[in-house]
């Protein structure tokens, strides 16, 4: 098998995610060329991409429409957002408190909001590929960008 095959080509965000502020859709780039730049995904049972993901929510669930550089469909996996909702919240507002960190604490007050920070995006990546496993195998770098992508999904700016 060649190098490259099992990971993400591409990753298109569909007209039902919606658009929002600058500051919103420019995170959403960023979570989608990091995502590129560096990943491995691999759908079970399938001989190799690369792949091209397609996002769309559906009542309030994320589908993966998943297909080969060639257009060819390989699956679609719907994933309740229901699991991750505390942990984003939870994410949302320890960022919060960085951000405000950032401005008038110490170093060392940073440095343990931050710990906590990575601890709950470490937690939502785990959530992530437990949801996805049986369906998709990811690396946990992987399940950490695509962790990402779901958060700025949420996030209206």
């Amino acid at each position: 098998m060649a190098e490259g095959v099992f990971r993400l080509s591409d990753v298109v965000l569909d007209d039902t995610i919606g658009r929002s502020t600058p500051d919103v859709e420019h995170e959403r780039a960023v979570a989608i060329f990091d995502l590129i730049e560096e990943n491995s995904f691999e759908p079970v049972g399938h001989a190799g991409g690369p792949y091209l993901l397609n996002l769309s929510l559906v009542d309030q669930k994320l589908v993966f429409d998943i297909r080969t550089e060639e257009g060819t469909v390989v699956a679609a996996h719907i994933l309740s957002l229901t699991p991750f909702r505390r942990i984003v919240k939870d994410y949302f507002m320890i960022c919060e408190s960085y951000y405000e960190a950032i401005r008038s604490s110490t170093p060392s007050r940073i440095e343990a909001i931050d710990m906590g920070r990575r601890g709950i995006h470490n937690e939502g990546s785990r959530t992530l590929m437990e949801r996805l496993q049986g369906k998709i195998t990811v690396d946990f770098d992987t399940a950490r960008r695509l962790f990402t992508l779901v958060c700025v999904l949420y996030w209206r700016g």
